[in-house]
């Protein structure tokens, strides 16, 4: 529950700070006092948006701060999904600087705007006039329903099946696609990837064809080469061989003389070694030169084919060749196997389904079966609050396809009058006749649903008398449960409250200012005295006041 808001640089407000308790909490003041402002200033630390116009003085930060107790609420897995700290007494600030931008802090610990929004849901309710729309909402209506029928836990689970159901779904309607448009190009691709197949490219293969084609291109000159050298080497008058074995002889006869000729002459040796090594292998490489017509022709038209094969695929290479061909596999096998995925997944569709639908099923009965209490609850408390012959007339009927309520469809109709015929609420009920209907639901949820704390703001508007009263006894049963705090102008429900606050302008330094104070005995007893009177209320209207007070 909300134990403490303070307020600084806010609005009209200075500087506020004020503690709320357990039970019915009343706030009063004259109209335009800032009890709306109180309601903008919570809705600013529960994630509203904000901006300069927010802060009283702009030279100076706008913080507000909200203390609430948090213990036996079973609030910590909340906290732990929003991946935020949890304390029993947790704080939330909420900062607005002189630049315009925002921040917020959740006991102490820097959050975005949405974790606000997912706490505000968890931790206060604040229902202003407009509110009453939400009765003709759908999901709503079903939130009231399940309430009673204890559904809490069951759509969770509906919700998370949900999830997976249209995910799988998702996932198959992308694997039709894909199939649909890789079925268009299989044939194509078929044919690519057979291409490539037997075409048998072998890494490294283009560069060794292009070295031999260009050896066979060139045979002759190569021949003519390799002769002449071995002429120049191996001619018994004047070749290389000759001319180095008369060398050796020469340096051998002088080697014995110094070390320096030994030398010499052993490297003339080594050199003699080297050049009949190079004769031999001149040699076999001259007697391997043989000039072959249809061999140029094969590689010519492996090289072609290799080159085609390139250009079609606008690559320059075979490695390129080779991850196309992978590539292409992949497809092929892709559109051969995809029957069978889009099986599986339409199988495991069907198995999802139907958990989810014997989900939807237990929801839906208990559903109906809260429908005659619901109604039942109804009745009485608008009765109460004078509408004695309304009527509603609740109905779930099974559906064909899941929805993200169930596999129902919901009528949640309503009649005023006896005999009348039922319409939806927007359409049927009256704003006096929406309020008594709304504040009666929030005392059937306040019993079902455990929710720190509700904000009423003028929910008793368009009505008096007998009216008013059960209104204030209504608030007070929801009390019971849960901290209930109400903005009123009724001095029959002001009088009723456990603590009464009043706002109330003043003056600081020529400057208008916005207060909040918790009234004691005889301020309420005046405040209620002025409520029912005016401003100069007599000594009868304090009698009045001191009698409601009594009560």
């Amino acid at each position: 529950m909300l134990t403490h808001l303070s307020i600084h640089n806010y609005a009209l407000i200075s500087q506020l700070s004020i503690d709320f308790t357990t039970g019915l909490s009343i706030i009063t003041g004259e109209t335009g006092a800032g009890k709306s402002i109180l309601l903008g200033a919570l809705g600013l630390v529960m994630g509203n948006r904000a901006d300069l116009s927010s802060l009283k003085n702009t030279e100076k930060k706008c913080v507000i701060e909200a203390e609430f107790a948090l213990k036996g609420y079973d609030l910590n897995n909340i906290f732990e999904e929003l991946d935020i700290d949890y304390e029993d007494d947790t704080i939330i600030r909420r900062e607005i600087l002189p630049s315009g931008k925002s921040r917020a802090f959740v006991n102490d610990t820097p959050v975005r705007l949405s974790v606000l929004s997912a706490l505000k849901a968890q931790l206060i309710d604040i229902h202003s006039q407009h509110q009453t729309l939400e009765l003709s909402d759908e999901g709503f209506q079903y939130s009231i329903l399940d309430a009673l029928a204890k559904n809490s836990a069951k759509m969770a689970s509906y919700k998370r099946g949900l999830r997976k159901y249209n995910s799988i779904k998702k996932a198959l309607k992308e694997l039709q696609e894909e199939a649909q448009k890789s079925t268009e190009q299989y044939e194509y691709n078929l044919h690519l990837f057979n291409e490539l197949e037997e075409a048998n490219l072998q890494i490294g293969e283009q560069e060794k064809l292009e070295e031999k084609l260009d050896k066979l291109n060139n045979i002759e000159d190569i021949k003519l080469n390799l002769s002449e050298s071995l002429h120049i080497v191996s001619n018994d008058d004047i070749g290389l061989q000759s001319q180095l074995n008369l060398l050796e002889n020469k340096l051998q006869k002088i080697s014995s003389y110094s070390s320096d000729y030994e030398t010499l002459f052993s490297r003339i040796m080594s050199v003699k070694i080297e050049l009949d090594d190079v004769v031999s292998e001149l040699e076999s490489e001259n007697e391997k030169v043989d000039f072959n017509p249809s061999e140029i022709e094969e590689l010519n038209d492996r090289l072609q084919l290799i080159y085609g094969l390139q250009k079609k695929h606008t690559v320059g290479s075979i490695n390129e060749l080779l991850k196309i061909h992978e590539d292409l596999g992949k497809k092929v096998a892709q559109v051969e196997g995809a029957s069978d995925l889009i099986q599986n997944k339409e199988k495991e569709i069907e198995e999802v389904g139907i958990k989810l639908d014997d989900l939807a099923n237990v929801i839906m009965n208990k559903r109906n079966k809260a429908i005659g209490p619901l109604q039942k609850q109804l009745k009485y408390l608008l009765t109460e609050l004078g509408m004695p012959n309304a009527e509603f007339l609740i109905e779930v009927k099974p559906s064909e396809s899941f929805n993200s309520y169930g596999k129902d469809q919901l009528s949640f109709l309503f009649s005023a009058n006896k005999g009348g015929n039922f319409g939806e609420l927007k359409k049927v009920a009256s704003g006096g006749e929406l309020s008594r209907i709304m504040l009666s639901i929030k005392n059937i949820l306040s019993k079902n649903i455990k929710l720190p704390t509700i904000i009423f703001d003028e929910i008793d508007t368009g009505v008096s008398g007998e009216v008013s009263n059960k209104i204030a006894a209504i608030m007070n049963d929801m009390a019971n449960h849960m901290q209930v705090i109400t903005i009123t102008h009724l001095p029959q429900i002001a009088s009723q409250g456990q603590q009464h606050y009043k706002v109330y302008k003043g003056e600081n330094n020529g400057v208008t200012t916005s207060n909040l104070k918790l009234l004691n005995y005889d301020d309420r007893v005046a405040e209620i005295a002025e409520m029912l009177s005016g401003k100069d209320y007599s000594e009868s209207a304090l009698t009045h006041a001191k009698e409601l007070l009594a009560k």
